[in-house]
């Protein structure tokens, strides 16, 4: 099983730029396809990004496309999540989360997720 711990989160004011980073040990990371969750108060957890072993597969909300950016470091064990031109509604606390086998869409399929962390868009 893969261990997950998710970093970069804080307040930033709309308009603003944070990188969120999502440091993986345990079983080889490379092998896992990962995803970024968030939720918001009140509200269920759901996909932002996910990207396959190999990061030849991303998805995107349609909320944050052309916003948002997953990528992988595969050498260093660590997903990230380049988030520009955040919004208020960008307000949530950030998972990520880890699967084996092909990158899907579908969040019951992920099966290791990490602590989460606050991200916090001021308007």
């Amino acid at each position: 099983q893969v261990q997950l711990v998710e970093s970069g989160g804080g307040l930033v004011q709309a308009g603003g730029s944070l990188r969120l980073s999502c440091a993986a040990s345990g079983r080889s990371f490379s092998s896992y396809a990962m995803g970024w969750f968030r939720q918001a108060p009140g509200k269920e957890r759901d996909l932002v990004a996910a990207t396959s072993h190999l990061r030849s597969i991303t998805y995107y909300a349609d909320s944050v496309k052309g916003r948002f950016t997953i990528s992988r470091d595969n050498a260093k064990n660590t997903l990230y999540l380049q988030m520009n031109s955040l919004e208020p509604e960008d307000t949530a606390v950030y998972y990520c989360a880890a699967k084996s086998g092909v990158v899907t869409t579908e969040k019951a399929s992920y099966d290791a997720w990490g602590q989460r962390t606050q991200v916090t868009v001021s308007s």
